[in-house]
């Protein structure tokens, strides 16, 4: 059975990108963020099975994004999605309990084989 998805990044073309994938991989995006202040309220507001969480976005960044959503909702699933270049930003949010990550460009295949490894699939 899908999960309920919430789709944060501060690229609209990724956030697109996303979507299309998990859409097709049969979860449902109930909602989706351009920035960490939008994804926290939304989070609040939707409650959703998953996050997948852009670390590099305007007004509040990916770190200070998880570490809001954990904070008030410890068991929350977080992927971060990330450039290969931000390395030590991904062991940082590992740190702060982001359950995996997607290293941009990404296929569809990788995201797929992320998700059925954390058994969210």
């Amino acid at each position: 059975m899908g999960k309920r998805v919430l789709v944060v990044d501060d690229a609209a073309f990724m956030r697109h990108m996303i979507k299309d994938i998990l859409k097709k991989l049969g979860h449902e995006i109930v909602g989706e963020a351009g920035d960490g202040e939008e994804a926290c309220a939304k989070f609040e507001a939707l409650q959703p099975d998953l996050v997948t969480l852009d670390l590099i976005m305007p007004k509040k960044g990916g770190l200070d994004t998880l570490r809001d959503i954990r904070a008030k909702h410890p068991t929350a699933k977080v992927v971060i999605i990330s450039a290969i270049e931000q390395r030590e930003s991904l062991m940082t949010a590992a740190r702060l309990g982001a359950i995996d990550y997607l290293v941009k460009p990404f296929t569809k295949e990788r995201v797929a084989e992320t998700l059925t490894r954390l058994s969210v699939c």
